[in-house]
């Protein structure tokens, strides 16, 4: 039997943090779902579709792509675990920098579980790219500063042209 799992997030934009769990994830798993998921209280950046087309360019530059099947969908609207049911998955992945994240995500974890059964697999972030996060990469591109360490270079070319467009 295969596994499937899913590993759900804003990845607006998606950095080199994500994508270090995403090749991690992808080593004990047979098909690694990658998911833009909508966050109500988040205004993204970048699009739906925009995000996928990152993702799937930063997985390409860094070569990740031979190490499971790995599908980059989105979900706009309903519930997670109804993805999971859809697509098969029984696990989710999720990474986290801090106990911060773990205070937030636990809850989360618990209530799929109850809905669906479907099990969370925390995966800790490599200490080199604990401390980044997406609305920090935002805000140092937006401020002309170098994101060339912490996201591909697909991700910085497209930071650097929307924070141009934000100027005008």
């Amino acid at each position: 039997m295969s596994t499937i799992a899913v590993y759900p997030g804003s990845f607006d934009p998606i950095t080199l943090g994500h994508l270090d769990i995403i090749s991690r994830a992808a080593l004990v798993v047979d098909e690694l779902h990658v998911v833009v998921v909508h966050n109500p209280s988040k205004t993204p950046r970048f699009s739906s579709a925009e995000r996928v087309e990152l993702i799937r360019a930063s997985i390409a530059e860094h070569g990740i792509h031979n190490k499971a099947k790995l599908v980059v969908d989105t979900l706009d609207s309903g519930l997670l675990v109804n993805y999971c049911r859809m697509v098969g998955a029984s696990v989710l992945v999720k990474g986290f920098r801090s106990n911060v994240d773990l205070d937030y995500e636990l809850p989360m974890a618990q209530v799929n579980r109850d809905l669906a059964g479907v099990e969370t697999i925390f995966i800790p972030a490599n200490p080199e790219h604990g401390h980044v996060s997406s609305s920090l990469v935002k805000q140092v591109a937006d401020l002309e500063g170098s994101v060339t360490k912490y996201v591909s270079h697909a991700v910085a070319r497209a930071l650097a042209s929307s924070a141009a467009n934000r100027k005008k």
